[in-house]
């Protein structure tokens, strides 16, 4: 029996170690950003975005001032026995951590902008669920925050298009955002599945560390290619010009209707804030950024 309390303080800490402290695969590709730049303009937004990390993590305070929203991929056993309402307690860790950490109160009504004060609302926080069997739990948190979320696309290709064509899609999307997404961004793509699938596929693949290969050898080298091509448009950290408008390209892909073909591009910021936790003997325990 996994006990809420534990469950609900470990989420908070999840909310707070994300919104403070960036993992260290995207540290370390700001670190080597910064090494590869020899535009003095380009070297100063990277040595302000590294000195931001050391004191946000020092200080226990958030990266940014938009600490974006909360939006939770969870993996739940068949088998777990859970004695409290998951959606419920979500919400009441997003609700505490909006106090705690402090979390900026982004969450507004979506017409009447009226906001609550806690981040939390109608299908608020937004909880992507996934059941599988088993009795173990796992959780991975993205906060993400307007100026990237603002430049997601949605594209409905022919069926005929190519794997050029798509290429060539991602590539326009990230040169007409510029600096607006708070370069270097990372790129989040769906393809194939149905709208509203590749959007969410795109979103997950957020997730997926930097130095992580694609396991489809034909997606890694389209990562790889885009990659390589978006940092010569040089939109340049915070679109003041330089060789690194993207720390990566993250691809996921799912078979389609024969008679058509979604494209999503979800871009990231640079504060590629997530967090993780698994179940370990009945408790939640958080896997803390290096």
């Amino acid at each position: 029996m996994i006990a809420k309390e534990n469950f609900l303080d470990n989420v908070e800490e999840m909310l707070k170690l994300a919104a403070t402290r960036l993992p260290s695969d995207v540290v370390k590709a700001l670190e080597e950003c910064k090494k590869s730049e020899d535009n003095p303009i380009a070297i100063q937004q990277f040595e302000s975005i590294l000195e931001n990390l050391e004191i946000a993590e020092r200080e226990e305070r958030p990266i940014c001032q938009d600490t974006g929203i909360p939006i939770f991929f969870v993996k739940l056993g068949s088998e777990i026995d859970l004695d409290f309402d998951l959606n419920s307690v979500l919400k009441e860790a997003v609700r505490n951590a909006t106090e705690s950490v402090p979390l900026r109160p982004n969450v507004v009504d979506p017409l009447t902008r009226e906001n609550p004060g806690d981040n939390t609302g109608e299908n608020q926080p937004i909880i992507h669920l996934e059941i599988m069997p088993g009795e173990d739990l796992e959780i991975d948190l993205m906060l993400k925050g307007a100026g990237s979320e603002n430049w997601s696309k949605l594209f409905t290709l022919k069926p005929t298009s190519t794997s050029k064509d798509v290429k060539e899609i991602i590539l326009k999307t990230i040169e007409e955002a510029g600096g607006q997404p708070c370069p270097p961004t990372i790129v989040g793509v769906g393809i194939g599945g149905s709208a509203d699938a590749a959007s969410l596929l795109a979103k997950r693949a957020l997730l997926r560390p930097l130095d992580e290969e694609n396991e489809d050898e034909a997606l890694a080298k389209l990562e790889k290619k885009i990659t390589e091509n978006a940092n010569k448009l040089g939109v340049g950290p915070m679109g003041l010009g330089g060789k690194n408008t993207v720390l990566g390209v993250k691809i996921a892909k799912a078979g389609c209707h024969t008679a058509s073909l979604p494209l999503a591009v979800n871009l990231q910021c640079w504060a590629a804030r997530r967090s993780q936790a698994r179940l370990v003997d009945d408790e939640l325990e958080i896997e803390v950024p290096e």
